[in-house]
């Protein structure tokens, strides 16, 4: 009984062994069915992803194609053709008995009739039509358009081609050459048109778009980025602070949209800087917010006032800032001059002052500087932070109303080995010449070629009014100035051009 017993117990136990290898054997048989599976799957998914990566780029670029092509769409039929026109006379003499009539203009054969039949007539007026081609673009539906000033300014007629070929002969209402800028008004009424955009926040690396008509071809398409921002020093113009992109802009593209992708304007196309007279790269454009504030204006039919702070300034270096005592890095104007009785002198503002904000917002360099205050009304009330001696202040004036440009100079020995120039006496008769009669100061009477000098721009006939702050009236106190100036390295002098008082830091050989 207990062996049977024992038997069926060791059945049992042989059976559950059993089970258990089974078991463990179809557990290890599933998770290789696992495994792979898992890698199948995977394979499944990464064999096609060359494929996959290859038609992503492409429906990237395809998208971006289809942009360009909505802004087109959308902007072209705002963009317009111009036709300036204008009759040029001039005088041709003339000689009786000549054998060939007025066929020639030559010089020579002018002397030859001269000798031959040496009776003149009258001088004959010949005429001859000057045109322009260019273009523009439609701001209001009712037909008003913006374009360059350098295109109409100064012609009879102006021609306005829509783009659905219709024409309409254009009232020039008003041009502001001082940002080459012009309005003009056709008779027509549910225009398409374009919005100006803040050309504040475009940034450098953004998508543009042009268009115009180049070359007579019209309403001809191009994309590019914005290369910079704020470029100026051309002379073009008054007001200079241009968006510099290099989305391919022509002769003909003068006064068309610049656009954003939201297809609103960023800016007026200017001109370009070019070896051959076609695109090279470099294009520029009017910034849509100078725009604005001409447009608004000119529609009106009133002139352009601009603010007036009434100062002289330079724009900070790090060589002037360190010459300040600024920390590096602190950007702003300098004062070098208050007008008398200007808004700035109203305000407390004095020579050496640091603007560093206008109105809250950092005041990046000179020509930016000018240009916020410009397109401000005047009587507008400004806040400015300014550092004066190493102290930061905040002041307010009341703007006053630009004035028209002013005048310039040229003049005659002492040499500053050192600088690179010399200097001699203000004489009544320099003063008189150089229009400094109302200044003191030592006259620059030499300038050495490839000095240190010349480079920062100091010319013969300047007037150094100050060195290092101190005044100087003769050659004696502006030799005393330099050598105690020669300790630090560095020389700050004031000069006057003429036309304006600035700052020119010189840094000093010995150093």
């Amino acid at each position: 009984m207990y062996f049977d017993c024992w038997f069926d117990c060791q059945k049992v136990l042989n059976w559950e062994a059993k089970m258990r290898s089974i078991s463990l054997n179809r557990e290890k048989t599933c998770t290789h069915y696992r495994i792979i599976s898992v890698l199948l799957v995977c394979l499944f998914f990464i064999a096609p992803l060359p494929a996959l990566a290859e038609d992503a780029g492409v429906d990237a670029l395809r998208r971006v194609g289809k942009a360009f092509a909505k802004i087109a769409e959308k902007a072209s039929p705002a963009v317009v053709g111009i036709k300036a026109e204008k009759t040029i006379t001039y005088e041709r003499p003339s000689f009786r008995d000549s054998p060939f009539g007025d066929s020639f203009d030559d010089d020579m054969l002018d002397r030859f009739f001269r000798w031959y039949s040496p009776r003149r007539r009258a001088p004959q007026q010949r005429k001859y039509q000057q045109m322009a081609q260019g273009s523009g673009f439609i701001v209001s539906d009712d037909g008003y358009i913006l374009t360059n000033n350098h295109l109409v300014g100064d012609v009879e007629k102006v021609t306005v081609r829509l783009a659905d070929d219709r024409e309409f002969i254009a009232e020039i209402k008003g041009t502001d050459p001082d940002t080459d800028i012009a309005v003009l008004k056709i008779d027509a009424e549910n225009l398409p048109f374009l919005e100006l955009a803040d050309s504040d926040e475009l940034e450098v690396g953004e998508w543009v778009v042009a268009i115009g008509n180049p070359f007579r071809l019209r309403r001809t398409v191009t994309a590019g980025i914005v290369s910079a921002k704020g470029r100026s020093g051309f002379r073009l113009a008054e007001f200079e602070d241009y968006i510099q992109t290099d989305a391919a802009i022509n002769p003909g593209n003068s006064g068309g949209p610049l656009l954003n992708l939201d297809a609103k304007v960023v800016g007026i196309n200017t001109f370009i800087i070019s070896q051959t007279g076609g695109y090279m790269g470099i294009g520029f454009a009017i910034p849509s917010n100078i725009a604005k504030f001409v447009y608004e204006r000119l529609r009106e039919g009133k002139t352009i006032e601009r603010g007036y702070l009434g100062i002289y300034y330079e724009q900070l270096t790090p060589e002037s800032a360190d010459a300040f005592g600024l920390d590096e890095g602190t950007k702003g104007v300098a004062i070098t001059q208050v007008i008398e009785d200007s808004a700035a002198d109203k305000a407390g503002l004095k020579r050496y002052d640091v603007i560093v904000e206008l109105d809250g917002k950092p005041v990046e360099n000179g020509n930016e500087f000018l240009n916020r205050v410009s397109m401000l009304k005047p009587g507008t009330k400004v806040k400015m932070g300014i550092i004066r001696d190493g102290k930061q202040k905040t002041l307010t004036a009341k703007l006053g109303t630009r004035p028209s440009k002013a005048g310039k100079t040229n003049a005659g020995p002492e040499v500053l080995e050192e600088l690179g120039f010399g200097v001699g006496k203000l004489t009544d008769e320099l003063a008189d010449r150089l229009g400094f009669e109302a200044l003191t100061g030592v006259v620059v009477t030499s300038v050495e070629s490839g000095s240190k000098a010349e480079e920062k721009g100091i010319t013969v006939g300047m007037l150094i009014m100050e060195v290092d702050r101190e005044p100087v009236k003769n050659t004696k106190e502006f030799d005393e100035a330099i050598e105690k100036a020669g300790k630090e390295g560095s020389v700050l002098l004031l000069i006057n051009d003429g036309t304006h008082t600035r700052f020119i830091v010189l840094k000093l050989s010995n150093k």
